[in-house]
């Protein structure tokens, strides 16, 4: 198994206010820009420890957000790759439907990849609802815009003689020509995210890494239909490193340590969830029959109904041991998180990649240990658990 770490590079200072949503609307005021520049050296130096420990790392993008600074995969990754030497970068990922040049982002992608010596793999993601008020993308066509835009961006990182034009429905390109080119040929290793079961299928025949963020009844749905559409398609099972799981993870050496760690962690989805109504669903965006089924499940909102997988009401906001039922969260001692993350691995049929999400309220010492202890007592356990399925599966 492989394992990323991530951050979402968030402001968290700012998330005490809890009068102000973290998203959109919300002031820069609030932002004290010494604590941000400390903030985001410290994220730097956080990669520089797990590209020295054997792990890889992850970055996304989002905007107008107090829960992630980071506001361009590439020009992250970018800096990062001139501060690591053996670590993959994942950018996972770029939204689509907010950046308005795909041919912009097929030249990023280029330099990134060129700069780092062919170490990044690409995820191409729609983005998150809210951001559709930032980009003013209408929400019915936004489907249809962000797959153009995915085919536009690949097919221009793979045309390496000369120029091409293009003409479409929603972009016009009468030059595209990517200088410097991937250094990967022909384009770097591809991911999906999804909560969906048909894009799922999409990311199976495409042969991408499908990646499942913290909803593990996502994961169980989708994986075996990728499963099965992989075999279909491409006529040999499915390696298990296309698949990925996201979960929030907190190691310590003693339980009480771990568990107030993963408290800290959840921090994130809390402030994450604190969204203006009128922000969450953007008109248009679903299809009938889903939004009837979020009505009649209770599940639209900044007031959504949270069960443990029996069906038994979580708390208000949930606990870490919640948590760590829904393999949401994974905390605890060493031999804990292992014994949580094989529980779930074996739960959806086995995983190749998990992406660590570490940070919340958590202080840079706090995170940097976590880290050291997953990478030297738990990483390496799994790397053996996916290499003994793999030669079983031979």
């Amino acid at each position: 198994m492989q394992s990323w770490y991530f951050s979402e590079q968030s402001y968290y200072p700012a998330w005490t206010h809890t009068e102000v949503a973290p998203k959109i609307s919300s002031p820069s005021s609030l932002v004290d820009p010494e604590i941000a520049h400390r903030l985001l050296q410290e994220y730097i130096e956080q990669c520089k420890l797990v590209d020295g420990l054997g792990m890889n790392i992850m970055a996304n993008e989002h905007h107008a957000t107090y829960t992630c600074m980071n506001v361009s995969c590439m020009m992250t990754l970018g800096i990062i790759a001139s501060h690591t030497k053996n670590a993959r970068l994942l950018a996972l990922g770029i939204p689509v439907m907010s950046r308005m040049d795909p041919y912009r982002i097929a030249e990023e992608v280029a330099y990134v990849d060129t700069l780092s010596r062919g170490r990044l793999e690409l995820g191409l993601i729609k983005g998150t609802a809210f951001e559709l008020y930032i980009s003013n993308s209408h929400p019915v066509t936004a489907g249809d815009r962000y797959w153009e835009a995915h085919d536009l961006i690949v097919a221009a990182l793979a045309k390496k003689d000369g120029p091409m034009s293009y003409e479409g429905e929603s972009f016009n390109y009468r030059y595209m020509n990517v200088i410097p080119p991937t250094y990967q040929q022909p384009v770097p290793p591809m991911w999906l995210t999804t909560l969906s079961t048909n894009t799922a299928k999409e990311a199976a025949r495409r042969g991408y890494v499908l990646a499942i963020t913290a909803v593990a009844r996502a994961a169980r749905a989708s994986f075996p239909l990728y499963r099965e559409e992989f075999l279909k398609h491409h006529g040999r099972p499915a390696p298990l490193d296309r698949f990925a799981y996201l979960g929030y993870v907190a190691v310590a050496r003693d339980e009480k340590t771990a568990l107030e760690r993963g408290r800290k962690i959840l921090r994130f989805v809390e402030a994450s969830e604190r969204i203006e109504q009128r922000f969450i669903n953007p008109p248009g965006q679903l299809p009938h029959l889903d939004n009837a089924r979020f009505l009649k499940s209770g599940s639209t909102g900044t007031h959504r109904t949270k069960v443990l997988p029996d069906g038994t009401p979580m708390s208000n906001p949930p606990t870490p041991r919640e948590q760590i039922i829904n393999s949401v969260l994974f905390a605890g001692t060493p031999d804990q998180v292992y014994n949580q993350i094989k529980a779930f691995y074996d739960s959806v049929g086995g995983f190749g990649q998990l992406l660590v999400q570490a940070g919340g309220t958590m202080d840079h010492e706090e995170i940097c240990d976590s880290l050291h202890l997953y990478a030297t007592e738990v990483a390496p356990r799994l790397q053996a658990l996916t290499k003994a399925q793999t030669l079983a599966e031979a």
